[in-house]
């Protein structure tokens, strides 16, 4: 008797291979899991009423559908366990070498109470996720906090739902995000000062340096005289300049625009 194969395939849409039958026309399963790893049986849709058929599995044999195999092509069953723990497997895979090319990042945490320390800075933000560094910035001769600091997360995921949201810290409310002030590394002195848009007249050099020293030591204000609603103030952080720009803000009721010197 000549040596019968018959079309086996993973799925319905995949070239099919073909598995040779014994002398008796049946097909071992060992024959199929030799090339299918895993394989536990075999189906095939039925040409009259187009739903799948299990084939008929006996002690390790498959037995033709109506003692013939036809034309027809074989899908390979799995255990469905194992077919779920292999896609478990397979997304968690996907999720780790996405996440391997998201890395975390300083963020700086602005408008921090004065009295905050980094053992504060760490406790809050420990109930979010594993904080890998903090930092209080301090003034080098006295030692004095300057109003903001940074926090670095271990996860990505963790570093992205700070960022969403403002943070009550010691009885004040603080952002947490970004710092963007190497965007322009070789030019620090300009990037320590904000052109503060929309300003009202009735603003006054020392309402601006109150109002913006809860982000950072301020080392300057000024407003143009003749008055033209707008205002600069200058920092003696850079980050805290940058981080600022983009946002708008409330001072004395009124909405002000803040944004790159130039």
């Amino acid at each position: 008797m000549s040596e019968l194969y018959i079309r086996v395939a993973e799925d319905e849409n995949e070239e099919p291979m073909e598995i040779p039958s014994e002398d008796d026309g049946t097909v071992l399963l060992s024959s199929v899991a030799a090339q299918f790893p895993g394989a536990c049986g075999l189906r095939y849709r039925n040409p009259e009423s187009q739903c799948m058929r299990g084939v008929r599995l006996v002690e390790g044999v498959l037995h033709a559908p109506e003692n013939e195999w036809g034309n027809l092509v074989y899908v390979v069953n799995y255990p469905k366990d194992n077919k779920r723990k292999m896609e478990e497997i397979d997304a968690a895979s996907a999720v780790k070498v996405k996440r391997g090319f998201q890395k975390t990042s300083d963020l700086i945490v602005l408008g921090l109470p004065w009295k905050t320390t980094e053992q504060d800075l760490k406790d809050y933000f420990s109930t979010f996720g594993e904080v890998i560094m903090v930092q209080v910035k301090r003034d080098a001769k006295t030692g004095n906090s300057k109003g903001f600091g940074f926090v670095r997360f271990a996860d990505y995921e963790t570093q992205t739902k700070v960022i969403t949201q403002r943070h009550m810290i010691d009885g004040r409310w603080c952002d947490c995000k970004l710092p963007n002030s190497k965007v322009c590394p070789d030019e620090p002195m300009r990037s320590r000062k904000i052109f503060v848009g929309r300003c009202t007249e009735d603003m006054t050099p020392d309402e601006l340096r109150q109002y913006f020293m809860q982000y950072g030591e301020v080392t300057d204000v000024f407003i143009p005289k003749p008055f033209r609603a707008f205002a600069f103030v200058t920092f003696a952080d850079d980050q805290v300049a940058q981080a600022l720009c983009g946002e708008d803000l409330i001072i004395k009721g009124v909405s002000v625009h803040i944004s790159n010197s130039q």
